[in-house]
């Protein structure tokens, strides 16, 4: 079972869970809303991982901050696409009012969600454990810095795109294969 774990402002049925859907069938992805706090999507994904017997998460931006923190904690494999690794800076910014991207919902991005992000930074990572897809044009977030913190492990930079990472179709056989690839 793969986890698609969102980023900030998206939700579960994106363009990425869609393609991921369609590659690896409905049955086999689980994408869920997750709640605008850190600590209760944490708490949810968690959960998700333990009764779902999730063998692969793939996270996409902030969803990648998750998934790496989840990958250590429960021991298992991730796909970071443009993942966020300071979003307690990144997103400080949207503080307030934001509307989602899917369902234009509105919703409010509070300090308090900025001080739990913190809590989830994690500071050395299993290099093995990751896949990381990166698009040098990226207009959200810095694609070296990852390329930096990731040194080692399993990274692909495509040197264009943007921060949706839209041709992620072009790399779900690259997902597959890792995902039943030995560590």
């Amino acid at each position: 079972m793969i986890l698609y774990i969102h980023g900030f402002k998206s939700c579960g049925d994106s363009k990425k869970s869609r393609a991921l859907r369609s590659y690896f069938g409905d049955d086999a992805i689980i994408a869920p809303n997750l709640s605008f706090s850190p600590k209760e999507a944490i708490e949810s994904l968690s959960t998700i991982i333990i009764e779902k017997n999730i063998d692969l998460l793939i996270g996409s931006s902030l969803g990648g901050y998750y998934s790496i923190y989840l990958a250590q904690k429960f021991d298992k494999k991730a796909v970071l696409i443009n993942p966020s690794l300071k979003p307690f800076l990144t997103l400080y910014p949207f503080i307030g009012k934001n509307r989602r991207f899917c369902d234009n919902l509105e919703f409010i991005w509070k300090m308090e969600y900025i001080k739990e992000l913190i809590e989830f930074k994690v500071e050395k990572v299993d290099l093995f454990r990751y896949l990381v897809l990166l698009q040098s044009k990226d207009e959200v977030l810095n694609y070296q810095e990852a390329l930096e913190f990731f040194r080692g492990a399993k990274v692909v930079v495509e040197y264009s795109g943007n921060h949706r990472f839209e041709n992620i179709k072009d790399y779900l056989c690259m997902i597959e294969r890792f995902k039943n690839s030995q560590r």
